[in-house]
């Protein structure tokens, strides 16, 4: 029998897609950036990510954030973030539940009122708020990446579908935005199914197509998302409201509508003239639960405007529980997780 290994998790949610935050039981892993840590575990040690994001242990919906030391002394703490798809260097929702976490652990001490700290991202460092009442981490409002459009209504033939207009945005990774209405879809949760499907052949189109690049990342990899847009409500002045849902990766859906698309959006209501400065706009799942953007300011990025905004939500915590991994389990492969984990480090 061969020795069990093990470590600790906190699955959390925000607007209903799990975040399972790792928060002890790994080793210090190689690299003087956390995102140098992060192209470790991606090319020598994925283990983490596909045990907890495939079965028995997960499902593909989920995600996984790893607590790891910060390597800038500004954070007080860092992660790395993982899905189905890979590795992407920044999400909303999954910074959303890895601070909440990190209060609620005690890991970052909680503070009754406001308070404001520095998290160290694959994609640098993210500001964040938190708002404790009585104890209770009620809101996170974290920086979304400088988003822009690097397409606008562009139109493409997607077999059994037929011509589709689209833009695309980069908000962290590069989105397609779609609209809802004119694929004959009014963001309904019975409709999940076929909004997969349809964003999939969309995708999978564009992807056939054409590539996309950063202005100073360059190659940030194969368009990856495709965004649901909405009508969009009026709700106040500076206060908009619309429906949306994001698609990630083949058969899943988010729960929620994502930060990084909500901030995609906004920098399509922006290029439209349709959202300025000090305007906020209200993302709504099908589910119902939703994240409030918030558009900060206007820079300039390369040939782009780039919308700076937060990102606002809720987390929950689901549970607080050991993984426990038998290497002779057959469904398991625990080849790459191994020279991570602590408990298989040798005793003595």
């Amino acid at each position: 029998m061969s020795q069990e290994l093990s470590f600790q998790i906190i699955d959390t949610h925000a607007g209903g897609d799990v975040s399972r935050i790792v928060v002890s039981g790994i080793n210090a892993l190689p690299g003087d950036t956390v995102r140098r840590q992060m192209e470790y575990l991606r090319d020598d040690a994925d283990g983490l990510r596909t045990l907890l994001l495939e079965e028995p242990y997960g499902i593909p919906e989920m995600s996984v954030d790893l607590i790891v030391p910060p390597t800038d002394p500004q954070a007080q703490a860092g992660y790395i973030i993982m899905e189905v798809m890979g590795y992407p260097i920044y999400s909303g929702s999954n910074t959303i539940c890895t601070a909440t976490a990190l209060l609620e652990s005690g890991m970052i001490p909680k503070r009754e009122g406001r308070q404001h700290f520095v998290l160290e991202s694959p994609a640098g460092l993210v500001q964040v708020e938190a708002n404790v009442e009585n104890g209770v981490v009620e809101a996170i409002t974290c920086e979304g990446l400088p988003s822009y459009i690097d397409t606008y209504r562009a139109t493409i033939h997607v077999p059994l579908i037929g011509d589709v207009n689209y833009s695309v945005a980069y908000s962290g990774g590069f989105y397609a935005l779609v609209d809802a209405t004119e694929l004959g879809f009014e963001l309904t949760r019975d409709e999940e199914s076929r909004l997969a499907h349809c964003a999939q052949a969309i995708v999978e189109a564009i992807v056939e197509e054409r590539g996309f690049s950063h202005y100073s990342l360059g190659d940030v990899g194969p368009l990856p998302f495709l965004h649901f847009m909405g009508p969009v409500e009026q709700v106040a002045g500076d206060y908009y409201r619309s429906r949306s849902t994001t698609y990630v990766h083949p058969g899943v859906i988010c729960r929620s509508t994502t930060g990084t698309g909500t901030s995609a959006r906004m920098a399509l209501m922006h290029h439209e003239g349709r959202m300025q400065p000090g305007d906020k706009l209200e993302t709504v799942s099908l589910r119902g639960s939703s994240f409030i953007g918030s558009f900060t300011r206007v820079s300039r990025g390369g040939p782009h405007d780039v919308v700076e905004n937060t990102i606002t939500g809720k987390s929950y915590v689901l549970a607080r529980s050991q993984i426990v991994v038998n290497p002779d389990d057959p469904l398991v492969d625990s080849t790459h997780l191994r020279p991570i984990l602590t408990s298989n480090a040798p005793s003595g």
